[in-house]
């Protein structure tokens, strides 16, 4: 189902956040009903319960409490404990700061062998994404110098490049090149979905954090069908407690906002999955067997290419983007800042949770001996990134154990549809084209071109697939030998198969999954600004449902 959102709607949106009676409200990074989830009391009742404050939780939360008594329960730590760390200049250092169970980014390896990791914190990947926001005129972004040199390289190369018309600034998405929106502001502070939180009734609204919830509770007594009336979920002491709907409100329900990969997860450790998997891995009881959960993971393969260049560029992540004629998107960004001890922790992390999967030991061996090249990342460089829109490739998420804080198995299968891998070969060809094309000369040292740069990419432990000789010369192999992830997975609670056209769970009362996952493929080249207004709008539906009832 694809989600439109007239004109009117975000005029009215914006109005609704802005003009919201600020005095009754707390700023974003001082919320009074921002709490440890071990000052939860044992038992405790709400209208709506919201499992996981990212993207979509937190705008859903905010619009919820206008009207009616929400509890969020997110897993990870608060971003306003250390707001450093989310500013441009720590963008890949926080996404790869695995160091321990605190740390906002969590690493998962897909049965495909590629590297990928799961937001922790309330946010969700607002926190930890390049800030992409996919609307201000063309005036406004010149007056106040936002398009960085380095973006009007790359929009002059893409333009090069055939990828036309020049549509300027816009959120829109159109065929050409254009510049779009992003959650960072012109000081490089970023703004994550946290911040709509500032938007919500104090009165009516907890947040717990470290809150790891275990399991849905349903009922079936009365009811031809299930029911979903609360929560169990852990705090960082290992203490349980559970939140319960109000009783006597029957329009009370539990939305499942977790993403993409914990709502099918959660869905599952409570009973509500494919019966056979659940029994193999002893859920009980099993509440309802729904083959289709889990199923349609989809995830868009990215294949980012460095430019070495000889003169130096400013920190500046994706704000240029171009959308041509065929299923990529092409992005670009520039001067990234690296840790190298947080490469080598990032690394580490990865041995150990290959040793825990009991991957096969050469995966081991091989990353091993990358490690010891030394990862020395210049930031006096350019990147351009090349995403396969869609993707048609599915794959399927399932239990590993019982643990909702371990990862679930996922596989992807990257490529396993050919039309992917012929977007990915024409992406990559624009790319080439871009490198080479005269607008682009000044930033690149001489006799350096696109299919070279490629080649350095092979080189890399980017991932645990298996490279081939072929991969230097024939694009497809080396769109199947360098795959990794762009972080907009989605899928395993698709629209008409695990939920209907409202987000409520197929054969379930009283539950809904509102997030990426109900995604039938991931939407325009960045999701996060649909999924944001995912939670508004059906914040805003179920609260007119509520007064209608």
């Amino acid at each position: 189902m694809d989600l439109y959102i007239s004109p009117l709607f975000r005029l009215i949106l914006v109005a609704t956040f802005i003009f919201h009676d600020s005095c009754s409200s707390d700023k974003a990074g001082y919320y009074s009903f921002l709490k440890d989830a071990t000052s939860a009391p044992t038992l405790s009742h709400f209208d709506y319960i919201i499992i996981g404050g990212g993207t979509a939780g937190s705008a859903l939360a905010a619009t919820l409490s206008q009207n009616a008594t929400v509890l969020v329960l997110e897993r990870g730590g608060s971003p306003y404990d250390n707001p450093a760390a989310t500013d441009i200049g720590n963008f890949a250092n926080t996404l790869i700061n695995i160091t321990d169970l605190n740390s906002w980014s969590q690493l998962f390896i897909s049965e495909d062998g590629v590297f990928n990791t799961r937001a922790r914190v309330l946010g969700g990947g607002t926190v930890l994404n390049a800030g992409f926001y996919s609307r201000a005129e063309d005036e406004f972004v010149a007056e106040t110098g936002w398009l960085r040199e380095r973006s009007k390289l790359l929009t002059n190369g893409l333009l090069e490049a055939g990828v036309t018309p020049y549509n300027g600034f816009t959120y829109e998405h159109i065929y050409g090149t254009k510049v779009g929106g992003t959650i960072f502001d012109r000081d490089g502070h970023r703004h994550t979905a946290a911040d709509l939180l500032e938007y919500a009734n104090p009165n009516t609204i907890v947040v717990y954090l470290h809150a790891s919830v275990h399991k849905i509770l349903f009922t079936t007594k009365g009811n031809s069908r299930p029911k979903a009336y609360g929560v169990i979920f852990q705090d960082a002491n290992g203490v349980f407690h559970t939140a319960e709907l109000t009783v006597q409100d029957a329009r009370s329900e539990v939305i499942l906002s977790a993403g993409a990969i914990a709502s099918p997860q959660l869905l599952m450790l409570s009973g509500v999955g494919p019966a056979a998997h659940l029994a193999v891995h002893g859920v009980n009881p099993i509440i309802l067997d729904h083959p289709m959960v889990g199923q349609g993971m989809g995830d868009n393969p990215m294949h980012p290419v460095f430019i070495p260049s000889p003169k130096p560029v400013e920190v500046s992540l994706v704000q240029v983007v171009g959308i041509p004629n065929f299923a990529s998107y092409i992005e670009g960004g520039s001067g990234l800042s690296l840790s190298i001890s947080l490469t080598r922790t990032f690394f580490n992390g990865v041995l150990d949770l290959l040793n825990k999967l009991k991957f096969p030991s050469q995966s081991i061996s091989k990353l091993l001996k990358s490690l010891d090249l030394g990862l020395n990342v210049t930031t006096q460089a350019g990147v351009i990134i090349q995403k396969v829109s869609g993707p048609l490739s599915r794959g399927h998420l399932e239990l590993r154990n019982t643990n909702p804080d371990d990862n679930p198995s996922v596989t992807f299968n990257y490529y396993q549809d050919p039309e992917d891998l012929n977007n990915c070969v024409k992406g990559l060809s624009a790319i080439i084209n871009v490198i080479d094309s005269k607008g682009y000369s000044s930033y690149k040292y001489p006799g350096v071109n696109g299919r070279g740069l490629l080649n350095l990419i092979l080189a890399l432990p980017i991932n645990l697939r298996p490279r081939h000789i072929t991969s230097t010369f024939d694009l497809k192999q080396y769109c199947m030998d360098t795959t990794m992830t762009i972080y907009h997975y989605h899928g395993g609670c698709q629209v008409g198969k695990v939920v209907d056209n409202d987000y409520k769970v197929l054969g379930i009362d009283a539950l809904r999954v509102i997030d990426a996952s109900t995604f039938l493929k991931s939407p325009g080249t960045n999701p996060q600004a649909t999924i944001m207004m995912l939670g508004r709008y059906m914040g805003q539906k179920i609260l007119r449902e509520r007064e209608a009832f």
